[in-house]
């Protein structure tokens, strides 16, 4: 059994690790959980007593298999809440994050086992991220962001990068969202803007939101 502490920094690294093929620096968990490095020394002793990460100097943080798939239960858990509260309680995506880290730390399997039944076994959350399965597999689609598309390409919105409160809310007031077509109409060399056509509708989207938006295109179907 782990502690909400210990397992959320299991979840910290396993999230870190997606981005880095070496070890995850104690610095960059630090910054992530936004505590001291001393704390972070002293939780990876903890850890490593649990077996469930490797921690060598200069190296950093890497997670065991059993790291992993512990890692991996919470971020299932944290993901199917997330779809539950948009699909059956009508949280908007934009709320679901902060209620999720509570609920991902309920340690009841019957609980989480039915709940995915009930939803369908939905296999991405309401921000198109994926949702590891029972063992904690992760089983990626080929996802392009739309800032690396060209002129006439079209695809549908399946995910974002960027999942936060203030930029969900920017997406709904633009009417973009997931399953939405989305096709790019100009491309500006001058500062990478993009014009794009969603719903009959034409606008301007800058280079920063464009590289926050996932699309499965045509070649990647």
């Amino acid at each position: 059994m782990f502690t909400f502490s210990e397992e959320n920094y299991l979840k910290t690294i396993y999230h870190l690790s997606e981005h880095s093929e070496k070890g995850v620096s104690t610095n960059a968990i630090a910054k992530k959980i936004e505590t001291k490095a001393s704390s972070v020394t002293d939780m990876i002793k903890k850890l490593a007593e649990k077996e469930v990460l490797v921690y060598k100097k200069y190296q950093g943080v890497t997670l065991t298999k059993k790291g992993k798939k512990t890692a991996a239960m919470i971020v299932r858990k944290h993901r199917l809440w997330e779809v539950f509260l948009v699909e059956k309680l009508n949280f908007n995506w934009d709320e679901v994050h902060d209620v999720a880290e509570q609920l991902e730390h309920i340690k009841s399997q019957k609980l989480i086992d039915e709940m995915d039944a009930l939803l369908g076994f939905p296999t991405v959350d309401p921000h198109g991220d994926l949702i590891p399965d029972k063992e904690g597999n992760l089983h990626p689609t080929k996802n392009r962001l739309l800032s690396s598309l060209e002129k006439n390409e079209s695809g549908i919105c399946t995910g974002v990068d960027d999942s936060s409160s203030a930029f969900l809310q920017f997406l709904d007031k633009q009417g973009i969202a997931l399953g939405k077509q989305i096709t790019v109409i100009e491309k500006e060399p001058f500062d990478d803007s993009i014009t794009i056509k969603i719903d009959d509708r034409e606008m301007a989207i800058s280079k920063k939101i464009a590289t926050n938006l996932y699309l499965k295109t045509d070649d990647h179907l």
